[in-house]
């Protein structure tokens, strides 16, 4: 069996989108002819033996300036100075922040991971036959530890951009910033002898700054086990669930709100049937927004939870909420969540966002509806909720075997394609 030794900074028990792609692709690889070996920063205790781990310290670059300015190196800024978030307008300390980090956080927050970094890996390139890497971002820093690895070592190398570099559309640097940066992304990604991005949109994007390299599409997936876990009772309410982060209103549950309203003055829903629950880091505006249409008895806010009993929490309810930033760039990202819901098998009801990858993958496996206006949203929930009077229950349309071309597994296997490709080369 080939070994390759993946860098990512994300890896569970650590639960970020990236530590979840990088544990299915490390799971399901093997399946493939592939041994995956983990280049990560410190883990707890709990973290997962099936998988060969290489954990190494980590200089945290803005905990040092929080030190210096007398701040907890491990707690939010605004959370320190008792600034509440909001959806609509950045604060004075965000300004103050952004204008800090074009200096300090320079490419990333994650820069004081790559001398560790690159020691690690260098030890082991030197000691084991390693066949291949895969670098994944963000953090951008995985790449410059890839690149300083290729140099010395010549080993195939596939670069892995979940999100897009300087041509990602939440880049919020100064020109001058993203202008120096452009040309750090074009020198560092020079030496990958592949690319990877997760659209067909975003491929295009990323062939226009990086011309001529080999650039291939691989989305995101679910894990098949997670599919399999033991069926839990749906709820007796009619229950729309939203797991995961709002990110300061970008995922604005606002038309939900405004089509449930409508619906019950309408008297076409009864409001003692309907829950909306968010399970999730608090979000100070929500609260505002939930009294603003009169929701209080109808929208719940149930803070993080363990990710084992979100997915529980998602199989049991009747709809799931997939919310979407009405932004243009939006039409090429499939949210990490919308695989997560696949698992579930449950209806999805996606709001927002431009007519994208996430309508075609609901159009093509049939298991949700997309809705862009609160017309549409309306529309969908009425057609849900009178399901439900009739049956008891939502019930799921989904295809399976559409479906499965989405799982982690799947997304293993495209990478073997490409990773057997470059080391016959």
């Amino acid at each position: 069996m080939k070994k390759i030794l993946i860098i990512s900074y994300h890896f569970p028990p650590n639960t970020a989108v990236g530590g979840l792609r990088i544990q299915g692709l490390a799971k399901y690889l093997r399946e493939f002819g592939w041994e995956a070996i983990i280049l990560t920063t410190a883990l707890p205790d709990n973290s997962n033996a099936q998988f060969r781990v290489i954990q190494t310290p980590y200089y945290d670059v803005i905990g040092v300036w929080k030190k210096r300015f007398g701040l907890k190196p491990d707690e939010g800024v605004k959370k320190q100075f008792g600034i509440s978030t909001s959806k609509n307008k950045r604060s004075l300390v965000d300004f103050i922040l952004t204008f800090l980090s074009e200096f300090i956080a320079y490419p990333d927050a994650q820069k004081g991971w790559y001398n560790y970094a690159v020691e690690a890996g260098s030890e082991l390139l030197s000691n084991e036959s390693i066949d291949a890497m895969i670098s994944s971002s963000k953090p951008e820093t995985c790449h410059l530890i890839a690149n300083k690895l290729k140099s010395k070592y010549k080993i195939p190398w596939i670069a892995d951009l979940r999100d897009l570099w300087t041509q990602n559309y939440y880049y919020n640097y100064s020109p001058i910033r993203k202008l120096r940066e452009k040309r750090l992304e074009i020198k560092t990604l020079s030496k990958a002898d592949a690319l990877v991005t997760v659209s067909r949109y975003l491929a295009e994007k990323l062939s226009t700054l990086h011309k001529g390299k080999h650039i291939y599409v691989i989305p995101n997936g679910y894990d098949p086990d997670e599919m399999n876990i033991s069926p839990v009772d749906l709820t007796t309410k009619f229950t729309i669930t939203h797991t995961g982060s709002l990110y300061q209103g970008k995922r604005d549950p606002a038309k939900l709100f405004e089509a449930i309203r409508d619906l019950i003055s309408e008297e076409k829903l009864n409001p003692n049937e309907i829950e909306v629950r968010f399970y999730g880091p608090q979000e100070d505006w929500l609260e505002n927004d939930v009294e603003r249409y009169g929701l209080q008895n109808n929208v719940n806010w149930y803070g993080i939870i363990p990710r084992k009993v979100a997915l529980e929490k998602q199989k049991e309810s009747q709809l799931l909420l997939l919310l979407l930033w009405d932004h243009p760039e939006e039409i090429g990202v499939y949210t990490a969540k919308i695989f997560e819901y696949l698992a579930a098998q449950r209806p999805i009801l996606a709001i927002g966002g431009p007519k994208g990858v996430v309508k075609d993958l609901l159009a093509e496996t049939n298991a949700g509806v997309y809705a862009t206006s609160v017309g549409d949203v309306k529309k969908a929930l009425k057609k849900f909720y009178d399901e439900y009077k009739l049956k008891g229950n939502v019930e799921y349309k989904g295809e399976r075997a559409k479906i499965d071309k989405y799982s982690q597994r799947e997304m293993a296997r495209k990478f073997a394609e490409v990773l057997d490709t470059l080391t016959r080369r």
